[in-house]
């Protein structure tokens, strides 16, 4: 017989919570390489990844970006760099 025999069946997988949806993906220039922010719609931050690996270039292929993010939506992702920074910061709004 199985060491097994008699034992309780796994619950079914339950995933309670989504991840929200991603809406925009801003590109931030720094020295060491730009910094992509990935934010849901009300522009709270999901993720936090380096701006040249593969994924985030196949994410931006075909889109135009809005350059500049010095607006007050963008002051809560963006309070900790310079005007310069803010202002040649690249947003795209991703399709969902």
């Amino acid at each position: 017989m199985s060491q097994v025999f008699g034992g309780g069946v796994p619950e079914p997988h339950v995933q309670a919570v989504h991840r929200r949806v991603t809406k925009y993906l801003i590109v931030i220039p720094a020295p060491e390489g730009p910094a992509a922010k990935l934010l849901d719609t009300n522009r709270e931050l999901l993720a936090e990844l380096d701006a040249n690996t593969e994924e985030v270039t196949s994410m931006l292929r075909g889109l135009t970006p809005i350059i500049g993010a010095a607006g007050a939506d963008w002051d809560k992702n963006l309070s900790g760099h310079s005007a310069e920074v803010r202002a040649s910061t690249a947003i795209y709004t991703l399709n969902l």
